[in-house]
């Protein structure tokens, strides 16, 4: 049964101050959730930390940006001592990028914050609501991210 306008308008609104919500807190609170770590940091360093060593390609793949971004923040992250490059043993042209140790210690603290603040804005809901909302969230994302891309026409369609 599709939804209702005004339910799917509510839920619209809803999303839409959750995440004006979340940028106002992130920026609010870099520090304190991020620690020491750049905010995009997170975005490269998880693909590392979960898949290991990469190119700056598949890093800019995961994060969703260009390329020259992605090795712009890469660059920011080696100066700072969160990541490690080294030469591609199967391209000499190319490197693959590595988490450091100290890069390994700031998602570790930057796990601890997110924690922190998640414990203290969840103080007063019940696991089942918790578990629920976490549920209906991913299913959302996951919606979200296929409602985005683009359908691909079969081979042979017409354009």
């Amino acid at each position: 049964m599709p939804l209702s306008s005004a339910t799917r308008d509510r839920l619209v609104a809803g999303v839409v101050q959750l995440l004006r919500t979340g940028r106002h807190v992130s920026s609010r609170a870099a520090e304190s959730v991020y620690g020491g770590l750049p905010s995009f940091g997170w975005t490269l360093l998880v693909p590392l930390e979960r898949d290991g060593e990469q190119r700056c390609s598949a890093l800019a793949a995961h994060a969703g940006v260009d390329v020259s971004v992605a090795s712009r923040q890469v660059a920011a992250l080696e100066r700072d001592g969160y990541v490690e490059r080294r030469p591609d043993p199967h391209d000499g042209r190319a490197s693959l990028i590595g988490l450091s140790p100290a890069g390994a210690a700031a998602l570790e603290r930057t796990r601890e914050l997110r924690s922190a603040w998640a414990t203290a804005a969840l103080a007063d809901w019940d696991e089942d609501d918790a578990r629920r909302l976490g549920e209906l969230v991913e299913r959302l994302a996951a919606d979200l991210d296929r409602a985005a891309t683009p359908a691909r026409q079969p081979m042979g369609a017409a354009s």
